[in-house]
């Protein structure tokens, strides 16, 4: 089984039937579940490391959002830029990044 150190949910707008539709999709939600996986393996803690795509958070205002576990750390209003310091901060150095979090 894996045990990773941390699990980042991103939205990814996806609904009950499937499709994709949503505030965190016109965001481009889709491209930062990409970047965070890109930046994981740029920085090789792959192995520390998952990313999951997810449905609807039900707080759009704030999107795109993501969400690290296990302390369950939420960011919201994400662009590729945030997701960079996060994987920086947080995922490599263990420290969330409190200027994002919600």
């Amino acid at each position: 089984m894996v045990s990773p150190k941390y699990h980042v949910f991103v939205c990814g707008s996806s609904r009950i039937n499937g499709t994709q539709m949503g505030a965190c999709l016109n965001k481009k939600s889709v491209a930062l579940v990409q970047k965070f996986m890109q930046e994981i393996e740029d920085r090789d803690i792959t192995s520390d490391c998952l990313v999951t795509n997810t449905g609807c958070f039900g707080i759009c205002d704030k999107g795109p959002i993501a969400v690290v576990y296990p302390e369950g750390v939420w960011y919201g209003n994400l662009d590729e830029d945030k997701v960079e310091e996060i994987c920086e901060k947080h995922l490599e150095g263990g420290v969330p990044v409190e200027a994002y979090r919600i």
